[in-house]
C-alpha cells in the first residue's frame, strides 16, 4: 500500500509540474517569435488556430511573445471580414500586436480584395515565403 500512495504522490507531483523555459528566457528584449500558417478553412481549423495563437499570448504574456500568422490558400478565409465569428477574433489578437498575414497569390486567384480582408491585415505577394523568410531570419514556425 505505501509503494501504491508513493507512486501515486510521484505521478500527482509530475501531473503539475510547470514548463521550464529554453534559455535564454522570453522577455520584452527578448520576445519569442512565432510564425504559425493557416491553409485550411473548415471551422475547426480557423477556431483552432486562433485559440492556439489566444494560448501562447496567455502562457508567455503578450510582452513576450512576436506572433505573425501567415494564411494562405484556404485558410486565407480566417481573415475574410465579412465573416464575423473570426473576425472579432482576429481583431481582439491584433490588439495584442499579433500580425495577420495574407498570400496576394491567394487573393489574386480566390478573387479576393483587400477591403474583403480585416482591417489591419498585411499583404504579401506570397505567404510560403514570408514563412520561409521568417524561419530563416530566426522565427519558430509552428503549424497547429
Amino acid at each position: 500500500m505505501l509503494k501504491f500512495t508513493l507512486i501515486l504522490l510521484s505521478f500527482c507531483i509530475l501531473s503539475f509540474a510547470d514548463t521550464e523555459y529554453a534559455e535564454p528566457k522570453p522577455s520584452i528584449d527578448n520576445p519569442r517569435q512565432i510564425v504559425f500558417s493557416v491553409t485550411e478553412d473548415t471551422p475547426q481549423a480557423l477556431d483552432h488556430i486562433l485559440s492556439v495563437a489566444n494560448n501562447v499570448l496567455k502562457f508567455y504574456g503578450p510582452e513576450k511573445v512576436e506572433m505573425k500568422i501567415v494564411a494562405y490558400s484556404k485558410g486565407i478565409k480566417v481573415l475574410d471580414r465579412h465573416n464575423k465569428t473570426t473576425a472579432v477574433r482576429v481583431d481582439a489578437l491584433m490588439q495584442y500586436d499579433v500580425e495577420f498575414v495574407a498570400c496576394g497569390n491567394t487573393m489574386r486567384t480566390l478573387h479576393i480584395k483587400e477591403e474583403d480582408l480585416v482591417e489591419g491585415s498585411i499583404i504579401v505577394t506570397a505567404g510560403v515565403v514570408e514563412l520561409l523568410e521568417s524561419v530563416k531570419a530566426g522565427w519558430i514556425y509552428i503549424k497547429p
